[in-house]
């Protein structure tokens, strides 16, 4: 599979269908030495919730993207049995490199929103030589006690307001296996402990790490342990929430094309 054959695919992993949309940021269509853009979404998004964000981002880094729903998430097939661990996100990070073998993609620029932040740190320890630059938004690498009002939160919202509909615009009839695993294993006893910084001194590449100042979901701890860990840069947003790239957008965009642009141009 080249990286002209943009738009939507599915890709099959086993027994699982991967929703992939493959976006151009470059009139180069063919397959080249630059590295590929790759998003990952969050616990409760797929490749619909980022809106134009990706096109944008590409377009300014003049690299072509890919956005693609992991299992159980949009387009792609539903949640098998489900019996997440506290270590599915380092899964994550495997299906990802799995992926991007079929899509015979070698090397890559992350972008992670919230657990999909988390995942492109751990890819990006687990396999450096194929990871040029990662940016994270709102990721984190240890539980915390806002986190955990954060999701308590939300489980209420589902439970009372119409999100559960308003998800089901993507995720369909899958929206209820979407809450349950990220509320129902964040919740758990067993992830209490769930931590990722011993990852971090293994990557090798250029980190941004974007946080709002007024993340629902973690604090300024998490930024200080990925800035620590490796070697990153740091960007809060004063006044921004758990989503800086729907929230700053603007912001996010100047700040990660500068980041990229730079990273690449490094290699």
């Amino acid at each position: 599979m080249s990286h002209s054959d943009l738009g939507d695919q599915f890709v099959p992993l086993g027994d699982t269908a991967i929703h992939v949309r493959w976006i151009a940021g470059s009139p180069r269509t063919a397959v080249t030495a630059a590295p590929v853009l790759v998003f990952l979404h969050d616990s409760l998004g797929c490749v619909d919730t980022w809106r134009d964000f990706p096109e944008r981002l590409a377009r300014r880094v003049g690299l072509n993207a890919v956005n693609y729903d992991r299992q159980g998430y949009g387009r792609s097939s539903a949640f098998g049995p489900l019996s997440r661990t506290p270590g599915y996100l380092g899964e994550q990070a495997t299906v990802l490199f799995t992926l991007l073998d079929a899509l015979a993609i070698e090397t890559v620029v992350l972008f992670g929103h919230s657990d999909g932040g988390s995942i492109a740190l751990i890819a990006a320890a687990m396999q450096p030589q194929r990871v040029t630059a990662v940016v994270t938004e709102g990721a984190h690498v240890f539980v915390e006690d806002v986190t955990l009002a954060g999701i308590r939160a939300a489980q209420e919202a589902f439970a009372t307001t119409d999100l559960p509909e308003r998800l089901a615009r993507y995720h369909g009839e899958k929206v209820q296996g979407v809450a349950a695993a990220w509320i129902d294993t964040w919740l758990s006893p067993a992830f209490r402990t769930w931590n990722i910084e011993r990852y971090l001194p293994a990557i090798s590449c250029p980190v941004l790490a974007i946080q709002g100042q007024d993340d629902e979901f973690g604090t300024m701890a998490q930024v200080r342990a990925i800035v620590d860990g490796a070697a990153a840069e740091s960007l809060v947003i004063p006044g921004v929430g758990h989503t800086p790239h729907r929230e700053a957008r603007d912001t996010v965009l100047d700040a990660a094309a500068e980041f990229i642009t730079r990273a690449v141009r490094r290699q």
